[in-house]
């Protein structure tokens, strides 16, 4: 368990994690307290703009993350766990930033001041930040040897305002090996898994998905962890490959590793079953 106070951080969920991978936010909330994290939610927070606005109305896409913004307080940092909602959050303030006329302009709109210098994290910056001792000292199971394939898509490729900023997705792997886990890399974990084309164009994301998976397989990996919620979707829904193996949020076996008891509600929202595999490793009883 973690020591002294908490540690206030602003949090946006995004779309996913509050819809489809609600089982990701679940064990992100569980995993953050235990570490001594206080996620506070921005209030009447909105879509961050992502793919679907951003193809449609790049204007529209920038208010959206804009108005996120003009909700977190300045003197915290404000934390996002999507790697997408990451991006667009980073890429409306840098425009902010680049464009003080238009920042004066919302924030007279909205009737509140918007902080250019808000520093925007990823979970997995606060994990880093925190240190492993941290992430020992918290820990109640071993991962026992478990063999994951730290699967991080096409998200750590950002266009080139963007590529100094800190990312911090390739930590998985550390974090997990820390926790006890086996890493491999041998394996396609950064490729497109077709991101939103999927509901559009199945034919064109299932042969993608495939392609990951029969990489996985052939290294050997249990399974594969995610950090983004729409990867791990693609990841099951869209797989025929054979045999199926796990796709788990990064948050649940971070969870799992740190004690959490309420997995079951997690592993219930899963199209592939991953507690024959849990079991297996002795993580669950």
């Amino acid at each position: 368990m973690h020591g002294g106070d908490l540690i206030d951080i602003s949090y946006f969920p995004g779309c996913s994690l509050a819809t489809s991978a609600k089982e990701s936010n679940i064990s992100l909330m569980e995993s953050s307290k235990i570490l001594g994290l206080n996620l506070i939610e921005l209030e009447d927070w909105n879509c961050c703009g992502s793919s679907s606005a951003s193809c449609l109305d790049k204007e529209l896409a920038f208010a959206l993350g804009a108005r996120d913004l003009s909700l977190a307080p300045a003197g915290r940092p404000l934390m996002a766990m999507c790697p997408r909602c990451l991006h667009h959050l980073r890429h409306a303030q840098l425009r902010l930033r680049e464009e003080p006329e238009t920042r004066r302009a919302l924030e007279r709109r909205w009737g509140r001041p918007i902080s250019p210098d808000l520093e925007i994290i990823h979970f997995m910056e606060a994990l880093v930040r925190m240190g492993p001792e941290r992430l020992k000292g918290g820990q109640v199971r071993s991962l026992n040897g478990l063999k994951f394939l730290p699967y991080y898509g096409c998200t750590l490729f950002r266009p080139p305002a963007l590529r100094r900023q800190k990312y911090f997705q390739a930590e998985m792997g550390t974090v997990l090996t820390t926790l006890g886990g086996q890493e491999l890399t041998k394996a396609l974990i950064y490729r497109c898994c077709g991101s939103f084309l999927s509901a559009a164009r199945a034919d064109v994301v299932t042969p993608l998905v495939n392609e990951i998976m029969e990489s996985a397989v052939a290294t050997g990996a249990e399974c594969l962890v995610t950090a983004c919620a729409m990867c791990q979707l693609n990841l099951e829904i869209r797989c025929t490959w054979e045999p199926k193996i796990p796709i788990f949020h990064f948050s649940e076996i971070l969870a799992l590793a740190l004690g959490a008891q309420d997995y079951e509600g997690w592993f219930d929202r899963h199209l592939v079953d991953p507690r024959p595999l849990l079991l297996a490793r002795g993580l669950i009883t």
